[in-house]
């Protein structure tokens, strides 16, 4: 006899409701503080690889006055390298080889090489001074998407589905978007996964052609009426289990096999953009019409928002630029500045901007040295968790504003006065933004306190910042 036998038989069955009990207070989020929420949803558009800074968003004129100069040591101050460029003969500084100029009422920088962004600048948030302790693509990924560079924890979508619910039963609360044909680093599940909360959570990932969902479809020759049959004898097989064991897992499965049956009609609707006007391809541009591109993915985003999906994660590869950074950059911004920029726009217009919270950028930034020598414009920039730039908008972030600073060497993250810092690990000071930092302000504006939001797992009970972070309120609206 197991215990739960054993509570169940005796004493009356007292003891099972006291287990259950105690079970189900410790697999619930904490409801107590939550806050008012600014934004009802999040539209994360991650660029893995690790976006150039200083080629992008934080121009650098000095590093074009020192190019092929060799990077003092008083600025690199100790810091490790990667083992790419950290047994180098000598590092040169790197001049970009694109144009910089200001933009809208607010005057913030942009590169020439997004034309597009910068249409929104007065729309959008750009930080400029996160950081990470992550150098390598694995940990630092791991670390944006779960809070950890540790695989195995819930990622943040997981999160906020944990705490939030979801308000559309007829699709997911948490969609995964990955652009089709597109190499780099690897993207796996996991980084999209539940870890130890219940797998429900988990996010869906859509792929493109027929099929967005796999096994989603039935099978040949099995009607939706057969499916229905078999789901609801299924259910009663499941409901007298849980009447027997009592576990939340039996449950949890009924709920997902319902969800996947209403996602056989909810699904190829979401994705149908046959209904969509003209105006939307003139504005997302028209690879919108190829199914898995990065502005298709951009353009579904914006339709499941509109559906109730609460946190939709987009991912794009192809960033990691250790040579030939001038075409490789290039075409990465072909390929995304315009859907970017169209999604604020299409959501502002549509009046969906205000309560909806885009956030742009990758696992950390790039050098000011080139990695090698330098042969002209034909060179690449190493990884630099230093200081790197994201931008967000909407959901109750100020637009039109630059937050933070670096040096002039693009290296350090520097306060008010132009003095270079060294941001205490894991902690938000008025001059730096950490991952943790980044992920608490992201949750309190969906109304979420990332301080009790938890869930007790093998004896302690974890969040998504771990036991660091804090709310970054000079970006706040």
């Amino acid at each position: 006899m197991n215990r739960r036998e054993l509570l169940r038989n005796t004493t009356m069955g007292f003891g099972s409701l006291a287990l259950n009990s105690m079970l189900a207070a410790e697999s619930q989020p904490n409801k107590l503080p939550h806050l008012v929420a600014k934004a009802k949803r999040v539209i994360f558009l991650f660029q893995a690889g690790g976006p150039s800074q200083v080629d992008l968003l934080d121009p650098k004129p000095l590093l074009n006055k020192l190019h092929g100069e060799q990077l003092p040591d008083s600025v690199r101050g100790g810091q490790r390298l990667t083992g790419m460029s950290g047994n180098q003969s000598s590092i040169p500084l790197a001049g970009s080889p694109f144009k910089f100029a200001q933009h809208g009422q607010s005057g913030q920088w942009f590169s020439e090489i997004l034309p597009h962004t910068a249409k929104i600048a007065d729309d959008i948030c750009v930080i400029k001074n996160m950081y990470t302790e992550a150098i390598n693509h694995g940990p630092g990924v791991t670390y944006l998407q779960t809070g950890s560079q540790i695989a195995g924890r819930p990622s943040m979508g997981a999160w906020t589905q944990y705490g939030l619910g979801t308000t559309n039963e007829d699709l997911p609360a948490f969609v995964v978007l990955v652009t089709k044909n597109k190499s780099g680093q690897p993207l796996v599940s996991r980084l999209w996964g539940s870890g130890f909360l219940p797998s429900e959570y988990q996010g869906i990932r859509f792929r493109s052609g027929k099929d967005p969902v796999l096994y989603l479809n039935n099978p040949e020759g099995v009607s939706p009426q057969a499916r229905r049959q078999l789901l609801d004898r299924l259910s009663d097989l499941h409901s007298h289990q849980h009447a027997l064991a009592e576990e939340q897992a039996i449950l949890d499965r009924i709920q997902q096999y319902e969800m996947a049956f209403n996602m056989q009609s909810s699904v190829p609707e979401v994705a149908d953009m046959s209904d969509e006007p003209q105006s939307t391809f003139d504005l997302y541009g028209e690879e919108a019409r190829n199914s898995g591109s990065f502005a298709a993915n951009c353009l579904l985003a914006r339709r499941l928002a509109e559906r109730g999906v609460k946190f939709i994660q987009l991912y794009h590869q192809g960033w990691d630029q250790h040579g030939g950074l001038k075409g490789g950059i290039t075409r990465q911004c072909r390929e995304t500045d315009q859907p970017s920029a169209a999604l604020v726009q299409d959501l502002k217009q549509r009046g969906m901007l205000e309560d909806t919270l885009v956030v742009w950028g990758g696992e950390f930034g790039r050098t000011n040295y080139s990695q090698g020598k330098l042969n002209g414009d034909n060179f690449g920039r190493d990884h630099h968790p230093r200081c790197f730039t994201m931008w967000m908008a909407g959901g109750g972030v100020k637009g039109g504003m630059s937050y933070g600073q670096t040096d002039d060497y693009g290296y350090n993250i520097v306060n008010a006065d132009g003095v270079p810092i060294s941001p205490t690990k894991h902690h938000y000071t008025e001059d730096a933004v950490h991952v943790h930092d980044l992920q608490a302000t992201m949750l309190h504006l969906l109304g979420l306190d990332h301080t009790a939001l938890t869930y007790k797992f093998q004896g302690r009970r974890f969040r998504l910042t771990d036991v660091h972070g804090d709310i970054v309120k000079p970006i706040l609206a």
